[in-house]
């Protein structure tokens, strides 16, 4: 088996990875969209810089799922993978309630309206970043409805370390805005 092997991944991985995927790029879409409305309305961008690291953290968790499944042979372990699967669903609902808590204000990257108030609706009324809470735990319950465990926490590293950065530059932005 290789990775260029389709029948190196399990057919369920397969299906929730697409699924998952096709999410990411509806939320990309999304996130230009609101993009150039914010911009139209006088909106900054800040931390260009750590955007390309935090997109290259992503990429890399779908592709450790993938390597990891297909070269170690890892494979669904229903006392690991069946909690780690309805966490997944409970992530999606919560990263939907974001997008939708945060309308057009909603984006991947840190771009605010100066002068606009901050959003305390939906989860935004108990957690200032809960998106990112989304993500973190996404990236340890993806890989372990596959028993990926390696890739559970090379993600959760490097996500750490990108969040570090991406968090201060989000709170610097919502301050000057303000």
């Amino acid at each position: 088996m290789t990775l260029a092997d389709p029948s190196a991944l399990p057919l369920g991985l397969s299906l929730l990875l697409s699924a998952v995927v096709s999410e990411r790029l509806t939320e990309l879409w999304l996130s230009r969209r609101h993009a150039r409305w914010a911009r139209s309305l006088g909106g900054l961008e800040f931390g260009q810089r750590h955007f390309p690291f935090m997109v290259a953290a992503h990429v890399g968790l779908f592709l450790g799922i993938v390597t990891e499944t297909a070269l170690l042979h890892r494979h669904f372990v229903p006392a690991l993978g069946g909690p780690a699967l309805c966490l997944q669903a409970l992530v999606h609902a919560g990263r939907w309630w974001c997008v939708r808590s945060l309308g057009p204000h909603w984006n991947t990257r840190v771009i605010v309206i100066p002068g606009r108030p901050l959003i305390r609706k939906g989860p935004y009324r108990w957690l200032r970043h809960p998106n990112s809470l989304v993500v973190a735990i996404e990236g340890v319950t993806l890989p372990l409805v596959f028993n990926a465990w390696i890739t559970a926490l090379l993600f959760t590293a490097a996500n750490a370390t990108v969040l570090t950065v991406r968090l201060r530059t989000e709170n610097a932005a919502l301050r000057l805005a303000a």
